[in-house]
């Protein structure tokens, strides 16, 4: 008996989701200036715009200068959406000109953009247990 409730924990412990990791290839930048920004969120109510208000958002930024892959590490399986900002002048938010993104942005599945941003269900990608997800996004400029 002492041996089964010293394995157990063995046991279970692989039956548990194995985390896995996203990189998002950015594509389409007009100029090298400033941060490229993305936030990563598995709420509806909260995406895109209030990304970052939800307590288990992960975020992951470059350099628009030297750019490459950006990745984020040890995503347990869920259901995400990411959208991203070409922060050009450095403030870390959106800057707009009556109420139009003066900066690039984006969305995981190349979301589209119709009268607003576009829904979770649109831009919503799988993340399933071991399987590493790799994406490209393209930003946006109006």
């Amino acid at each position: 008996m002492k041996r089964i409730a010293l394995l157990l924990p063995l046991l279970l412990a692989g039956n548990a989701p194995a985390p896995t990791s996203i990189t998002v290839d950015v594509t389409g930048l007009r100029n090298a200036k400033g941060m490229v920004w993305l936030c990563m969120s598995a709420n509806p109510r909260l995406f895109p715009e209030g990304c970052d208000k939800d307590p288990a958002h992960r975020t992951a930024s470059m350099r628009a200068d030297q750019p490459g892959p950006m990745v984020i590490r040890d995503v347990m399986p869920g259901r995400y959406a990411i959208v991203l900002l070409h922060d050009e002048n450095g403030n870390k938010k959106m800057d707009k000109t009556l109420f139009l993104p003066k900066e690039g942005f984006g969305f995981s599945r190349d979301a589209p953009v119709r009268m607003s941003a576009p829904k979770f269900d649109a831009a919503a990608f799988d993340v399933t247990g071991g399987t590493s997800v790799r994406m490209k996004m393209k930003v946006r400029y109006l």
